[in-house]
């Protein structure tokens, strides 16, 4: 029996033995000092007049002090007890059933199970959107399922680590198990997925890399850890920002790729627009898409200006030609000792987002010239950085969902840190038509960056291009985008 169930028992009992007592004791009290003989009907009768409140009309026989001062203390007590107390166990049970329920079950199969819920699995559920993948949140935290319930999401009340629980989103039937808890508890659920379903593919997130070899022990197929993931990040953007190399690229055939490419302070490109300048074209690239302050846009307006937040996606041929200083890092004299005046770059990898905030600001007020790359913790944060002066965000929580989204889909990805897709795929609903009759970015948003047919590549194809059965597209787009081609364009999520 439930805590709240035991406290409504218990109150019954006593409310129950209160009116007894005063039952037995009125009557008794009638007969010996009002000479009033009283059946214990009419005495229970009275006590309820007494509790409720609703009066005794005209009966008031009482006259000593004894029954006038017993008759003040059942009145006083009736009152505490129904209309002070009750309330505490009435009213949340009235409300608790007027509450719109989360499902306790439902019934997919080649699903992804979600067991808890955090920042980064809103990124995986966009990823899983774009791809037409279904998924189920399974949390014990009955709020929780609640609020994502009425946001209209897939949830199931229920514990991830009991197998009651698991049988609720039917995980015997799942694509992939998602574990999102502590890493204690996340180890219980692998086990309990492994006695249930052990066919099916677990990937756990570790919060202490120390434990990843206990997860796997348990049952982990997969244990991620984006915070390693997000320092390989902030460190190869940091090469970028020194060396001007590119950063990782997506191969699409021997030599086509799309690939991110920072703008960097006082560069040719810092303050021009992509349409009055020819850069690009000696390396034979197009700007399919642009981040500007961590927002993307597709395919950019060629006058908007390029400054040194901003990072271009570009798709064509490939080119082929220990601790020094201790301190704050938020205090000016701590930075100029690390000499930012003449550095590159500055990477911010704190342990709250407050600070980090706060050194950017110190750090651009430090150096105009400097690249200032941050770590953020929540997702809501890399807005106030970018605010305060930074160059680059690094998402904690998105470069974990990122993670998830690969394993789980095997797609590429732009980058981890991106919510942004480059798929490749058939597009049976467009054969016959030309890129032009398709109008693939006016609808969708997504941009047509190369066609794949048989071995070949066809890089920008022009509008006059007519897709043929067995062509395979490769779109660029954010998530949603990607889910709107995949729609118009009749792909189908394959199942597992």
């Amino acid at each position: 029996m439930s805590r709240q169930g035991r406290r409504v028992l218990a109150y019954a009992g006593l409310l129950a033995a209160v009116a007894a007592t005063y039952t037995v004791a009125f009557k008794h009290g009638m007969a010996f000092f009002e000479g009033d003989e009283l059946t214990y009907v009419e005495s229970l009768q009275f006590v309820g007049q007494t509790f409720t409140t609703t009066g005794y009309g005209e009966y008031a026989p009482w006259t000593s002090n004894v029954m006038l001062i017993t008759v003040v203390v059942m009145q006083l007590s009736g009152v505490f007890l129904i209309f002070l107390t009750l309330p505490l166990f009435v009213v949340p049970w009235i409300e608790e059933r007027l509450e719109v329920e989360p499902p306790r079950s439902v019934d997919l199969e080649g699903h992804v199970v979600i067991c808890g819920f955090g920042a980064r699995d809103e990124t995986l559920a966009a990823e899983l959107d774009a791809q037409g993948v279904e998924y189920v949140v399974l949390t014990d935290d009955r709020e929780t399922a609640l609020s994502l319930y009425e946001d209209g999401w897939q949830a199931v009340h229920g514990d991830p680590e009991t197998e009651r629980g698991l049988e609720r989103v039917n995980v015997a039937d799942a694509r992939t198990v998602v574990l999102d808890e502590s890493d204690e508890r996340n180890a219980t659920i692998a086990l309990t997925v492994g006695d249930l379903a052990p066919d099916v593919q677990t990937v756990c997130f570790v919060e202490d890399p120390s434990l990843a070899e206990y997860l796997r022990y348990a049952g982990a197929d997969r244990v991620l850890g984006p915070r390693e993931i997000l320092g390989r990040s902030l460190a190869r953007n940091v090469t970028t920002t020194v060396t001007s190399r590119l950063g990782d690229a997506v191969e699409i055939g021997d030599d086509f790729e799309i690939v991110e490419m920072p703008v960097q302070y006082g560069s040719d490109l810092d303050g021009a627009t992509l349409g009055d300048t020819d850069l690009l074209e000696p390396g034979g690239v197009n700007a399919v898409g642009a981040w500007f302050a961590g927002e993307f846009v597709g395919s950019p307006d060629p006058d908007r200006e390029l400054t040194r937040n901003s990072v271009l996606l570009v798709a064509g041929r490939e080119d082929r030609p220990g601790v020094d200083v201790v301190g704050d890092a938020t205090e000016g004299g701590t930075l100029r000792s690390a000499g930012i005046e003449d550095a590159t770059a500055l990477v911010l990898a704190l342990g709250d987002d407050t600070s980090t905030v706060f050194a950017t600001l110190v750090s651009r007020e430090a150096s105009e010239r400097v690249e200032i790359l941050c770590r953020a913790n929540d997702t809501e944060s890399a807005r106030k950085l970018y605010a305060a002066g930074a160059d680059y965000v690094l998402s904690l929580a998105t470069v974990a969902g990122r993670m998830l989204a690969q394993t789980i889909l095997d797609e590429d990805v732009m980058a981890l840190d991106k919510q942004i897709d480059v798929v490749r795929t058939e597009a049976p609903a467009l054969v016959g038509q030309t890129l032009a009759e398709a109008d693939v970015r006016a609808r969708t948003g997504c941009t047509v960056v190369a066609v794949q047919r048989g071995g070949e590549v066809v890089s920008q194809p022009d509008a006059s291009f007519r897709i043929r059965d067995g062509d395979a597209l490769v779109v660029v787009g954010a998530d949603a985008d990607v889910a709107q081609f995949n729609e118009l364009a009749g792909v189908h999520a394959t199942p597992p």
